[in-house]
């Protein structure tokens, strides 16, 4: 290089107004958060007849007998809408199916989903993490911020290991609305969340919140 170049880079990089700027360029993207969101799949997202109308489907009914299950009511609408909102939507299940399974019986009805956690998904998080008191379900292990369940027993299970459930009942013909809601409300507590760790700027003896 030449010295002369070196020398004047030299100065250049000492100049007070440098060192002012690279103190005011935050090292943390404050990009909100994706919210990600995960259902269970029986007597949530897979329906009874005795407990709720199962959506509508172009397809023969045959085909959904041999490649799926019912699929709750108002499900294509709630999907819907949360991938408007920008969410990640994946399915958290404790049984044996698979994962090619869940993705193939939800797209019979057109409904793409980022992730699937299975029983053997499931066992194997909680291996890793060492769990002698293994909870049936364990969101936060694949950073999902609400889990959506007809059990209580999961709820109460989040409340000990720090994830958020919703509860729908099977019959609960509102239980879109009542997704949406609890949506609502994560969204704002990580709105509030990110505000609290949001980086502070230093200029001189003073401290602003940037």
């Amino acid at each position: 290089m030449n010295k002369r170049f070196a020398a004047r880079l030299s100065r250049l990089t000492d100049l007070p107004t440098l060192q002012t700027f690279k103190g005011l360029v935050p090292l943390v993207s404050l990009k909100r958060q994706r919210l990600r969101i995960s259902f269970d799949i029986d007597d949530t997202l897979a329906c009874q007849a005795l407990h709720s109308d199962a959506e509508p489907s172009r397809l023969p009914a045959f085909i959904h007998r041999w490649l799926g299950e019912p699929l709750r009511i108002g499900t294509r609408s709630l999907i819907r809408e949360l991938r408007r909102q920008n969410c990640s939507v994946w399915v958290y299940t404790s049984s044996g199916r698979t994962p090619a399974y869940i993705r193939r019986w939800l797209m019979l009805h057109g409904i793409h989903v980022d992730g699937v956690v299975n029983s053997v998904r499931h066992k194997h998080a909680l291996t890793a993490r060492g769990l002698s008191h293994a909870p049936s379900k364990l969101p936060s292990a694949f950073d999902i911020d609400l889990h959506v369940d007809d059990s209580e027993g999961v709820q109460i299970e989040g409340q000990h290991h720090g994830f958020r459930v919703v509860v729908v009942r099977p019959d609960d013909q509102q239980w879109a609305q009542q997704v949406l809601g609890a949506v609502a409300q994560v969204q704002r507590q990580m709105s509030r969340q990110q505000a609290v760790r949001r980086p502070k700027v230093v200029r001189g003896t003073e401290v602003y919140s940037s």
